[in-house]
């Protein structure tokens, strides 16, 4: 009988935002953003811990105070990456998971589904992605990043072009939408922290292209499943909208 692995949750989270500060602290339907996030992950079975990693006291208070757990860490990491290995940094950690602090609607489906992919897979990092049809996003939009996967489900390329193109027309091949919630063997964290950045990733400026440049397999959990990301404080207006949907569907009005 194999030993459970175990899974650590991380949620990196600043206060400083040039679009929204103080994001994280932000009140969705009465709850800071943080702590729907931090709720999302506890609900997943296979994550044994939880971690905020922040860099300000006013977020480490906050989660402190609905009973999360947080972990101070430098305000000099220029990724959430590098903030994530800075706070499992002498754990002991089978699989550790970067989640967005800023998707508050995020399913621990998903999440229970990327990890047993990267169980089942023997991939060093995995991450997840949507078919745009099952989104509201244009798949021209740079912002809108793309996911080429091979015949196993592990990442080709990750582009803000539009990929992949479909010289005669038509579309045969359905693209992505990269959702970006990853999961990392340890060991591979931090080695990944501490790669110089690749040709690639400072042409895209996408982190996760360093992986594939050094050779690294990438699991790609495909759902149909969808969240609400919070950019700009308008949205939480979206994302209210949604929660009340769902509870007037739940309760059969």
């Amino acid at each position: 009988m194999t030993n459970k692995p175990r899974v650590v949750a991380v949620i990196p989270a600043r206060y400083g935002s040039t679009r929204f500060p103080g994001k994280p602290l932000a009140l969705i339907a009465g709850r800071p953003m943080i702590q729907w996030v931090y709720e999302a992950a506890c609900a997943c079975p296979s994550i044994d811990l939880v971690l905020v990693a922040t860099d300000d006291m006013r977020i480490s208070s906050v989660v402190e105070e609905f009973g999360g757990q947080a972990a101070m860490t430098s305000t000099d990491h220029q990724t959430g990456t590098d903030r994530i290995a800075e706070a499992v940094k002498g754990m002991s950690a089978d699989l550790v998971l970067n989640l967005q602090g800023d998707e508050p609607l995020l399913p621990s489906e998903v999440l229970q589904a990327l990890i047993d992919g990267m169980i089942a897979s023997g991939a060093e990092m995995g991450t997840a992605a949507v078919p745009f049809s099952c989104t509201d996003r244009d798949p021209a939009d740079p912002n809108a990043v793309k996911v080429v996967v091979d015949e196993n489900g592990c990442a080709l390329y990750f582009s803000r072009a539009c990929v992949p193109f479909c010289r005669d027309g038509g579309t045969a091949v359905e693209p992505l939408l990269h959702w970006g919630i990853y999961a990392y063997r340890q060991e591979f964290l931090e080695s990944f922290v501490n790669w110089p950045r690749g040709r690639l990733e400072k042409c895209e400026m996408l982190e996760q292209l360093r992986a594939l440049e050094n050779g690294a397999k990438i699991f790609v959990v495909q759902t149909r499943q969808q969240s609400a990301g919070v950019d700009v404080p308008e949205d939480i207006e979206h994302v209210e909208r949604i929660l009340k949907n769902r509870r007037e569907t739940n309760s059969g009005c």
